[in-house]
């Protein structure tokens, strides 16, 4: 149980038994996945199978982005889009096609779980992953008053983080220190650090022409 994999896109039934009975780990990467075209991990079988899931970004080389609520919705719409690809299936006499099984392959809860609760199950670590007395000051807070969470916020506020715009934190508190205040870093100025950044890409993409 201190073993986690990523991605874990061709994992077959067999593999899956064996994760569930070591209780081995596996950081699901679903932008990544899509962009190199890797494939699209079994999540719902393992998670039946009562494999610990958590949600991973990879790396900048395949997720320009590194945005976790945006992971938490793309892995949602993965799951139900690679549900309705399977053949159908018969249940109880009744035929049902991939279509009409895919909506409920993955709950916008069953997404923010992922982001949550199982990274925290899949790092071994039980003082992380959910608010409650004693866990690690760990929070982040979005504002849904915005035009982009109109309607749906009020609703299903679960359903509209991860559906609807795509948001940007308003505070972030990491250990009980505060990151993010009002939508802006408290750490770094933001400034520099991207001049710094924009002139280091255009040397490596240089650097990478001439030696084409």
């Amino acid at each position: 149980d201190d073993v986690w994999h990523a991605h874990c896109v061709k994992l077959d039934d067999e593999g899956i038994s064996l994760f569930a009975a070591s209780r081995t780990g596996v950081a699901h990467c679903p932008c990544s996945n899509m962009r190199l075209a890797s494939g699209i991990a079994p999540v719902r079988r393992m998670l039946d199978a009562g494999v610990p899931v958590g949600l991973g970004v990879d790396g900048s080389a395949s997720n320009d982005g590194a945005h976790m609520v945006n992971e938490a919705r793309q892995a949602l719409l993965l799951a139900r889009v690679g549900r309705a690809l399977q053949p159908p299936e018969t249940r109880n006499g009744k035929t049902f096609f991939g279509c009409d099984l895919g909506p409920t392959e993955m709950t916008a809860r069953d997404a923010l779980h992922l982001a949550t609760r199982g990274g925290a199950k899949v790092l071994g670590r039980s003082d992380i992953g959910h608010l409650a007395t004693g866990m690690c000051a760990d929070l982040a807070l979005f504002d849904l008053r915005t035009l982009g969470f109109a309607g749906g916020a009020v609703h299903d506020p679960v359903a509209s983080l991860l559906l609807c715009a795509s948001p940007q934190a308003a505070y972030t508190v990491v250990n009980g220190r505060v990151v993010v205040c009002e939508g802006q870093l408290t750490t770094v100025e933001l400034g520099p650090l991207i001049e710094r950044h924009n002139r280091a890409a255009i040397r490596l993409a240089e650097t990478a022409k001439h030696s084409a």
